[in-house]
């Protein structure tokens, strides 16, 4: 009898024994024929990986690129919706990408990037290796099909943490079409002079935070465009670079919005322009609800501007219609200034940036001479001490 029952209470536990999987099993890259060498090409053997990853009945696999190797890939897409509702990539090693742009081999039609994930929820992203382009061949032929870095694509509930970003060949960092996003802790790092190399480029998501955070680059550190709502962006230091940026927004009459954007605690260390708007002529849509706080501007040459008429080329068309600015605040913002305008704000006549604060601005010339500000066709009030003198 004693017997019988133990045979039953075997059949009942059988099932657990048979189909338990591990909670948080780690998939490493070298399992699946990755060689870390740099030299060889481990595009599959990621493939491989993230395929075993994305398809685990666990509750949070890691796909693992592991500490002391370098890992060359070519453009790689990891793709979901994933089985575990939350997905981790850890990367320790470093990640590079061919040399010569002629190397770059494309088995689809993203080869506008270069490591692309797409619709992967519970998406987190972590560790301290580098992901690096090797993007000077790219900048010296200034080839117009340079790929985007590293690109997430409508993923919702991410957290990307403690990576560096060398040398791409253009944008670093993109996420795109998504929401419920926090990046912390990054570094990026690019020439002043390297073309288009944004560090962190926002499009079409909301509810994104962004904070502590070290980016220099030859373009705007981090860049805002169309379809963004509700952004904090904190705890920035900046430079080189063209600054944080909200656009450009309206590039051939588009209908474009920005807006609840909170950017604070920034340093802005010697880069073109600290706290930017940017919109094209002819543009239609809004950028609204934006406040720039506590931030200080160490050489810039522009520390707060507000343009209008931004163009980025020779001979642009004059037009009537614009984006609308407005609900802009520039609060607690001190330091020194290169340029000939410490405050510049250049709205249209037509359709004028209105509901603009300043408060509490000190910024000194950093050359000789002394800060001077520009406002045309920008209304709204002044507040505190301000240097330069504005008036709205």
């Amino acid at each position: 009898m004693k017997m019988l029952i133990s045979y039953f209470l075997a059949l009942l536990l059988l099932p657990s024994l048979v189909f338990s999987v591990p909670d948080s099993p780690v998939f490493n890259v070298l399992d699946y024929g990755a060689v870390g060498d740099g030299l060889t090409d481990t595009t599959n053997a990621f493939n491989k990986t993230w395929e075993a990853t994305c398809t685990s009945l666990s509750s949070s696999p890691t796909m693992y690129i592991p500490f002391g190797n370098t890992f060359l890939i070519h453009p790689l897409i990891l793709s979901g919706p994933c089985v575990s509702p939350g997905v981790t990539i850890e990367i320790n090693g470093n990640i590079v990408a061919p040399i010569e742009p002629s190397e770059w081999t494309c088995l689809t039609t993203h080869c506008d990037k270069w490591i692309y994930i797409k619709h992967v929820n519970g998406l987190t992203v972590r560790g301290n290796g580098t992901i690096n382009g090797r993007g000077q061949k790219w900048w010296d032929v200034n080839d117009r099909r340079k790929p985007t870095a590293f690109d997430i694509s409508h993923c919702q509930n991410i957290s990307v943490s403690g990576l560096s970003f060398k040398d791409n060949p253009h944008v670093h960092f993109h996420i795109e079409n998504s929401e419920s996003a926090t990046v912390s802790n990054i570094t990026i790092d690019a020439p002043a002079k390297s073309p288009n190399t944004d560090g962190i480029h926002l499009s079409s998501s909301r509810d994104v935070s962004i904070n502590h955070c070290r980016i220099g680059t030859g373009e705007d550190c981090i860049s805002i465009v169309d379809g963004c709502s509700n952004l904090k962006i904190s705890n920035i230091i900046c430079g080189p670079g063209h600054g944080i940026s909200i656009g450009s927004l309206g590039k051939h009459g588009s209908n474009d919005t920005v807006e609840n954007v909170l950017v604070s605690d920034v340093v802005f260390i010697k880069s073109t322009n600290g706290a930017r708007i940017k919109t094209w002529q002819g543009g239609q849509g809004y950028a609204r609800n934006i406040i720039f706080e506590r931030i200080l501007s160490q050489d810039s040459h522009n520390p707060i501007i507000i343009d209008q008429f931004y163009c980025d080329h020779e001979n642009c068309t004059e037009h009537d219609l614009a984006v609308q600015v407005s609900g802009i605040t520039f609060r607690q913002i001190l330091g020194t200034s290169q340029g000939e305008f410490a405050v510049k704000l250049d709205c249209s006549a037509k359709v004028p940036c209105t509901g603009i604060l300043m408060e509490d601005i000190y910024i000194r010339s950093g050359t000789k001479g002394e800060a001077r500000s520009y406002i045309n066709s920008a209304h709204g009030f002044v507040k505190g001490q301000n240097t330069p003198e504005i008036r709205l």
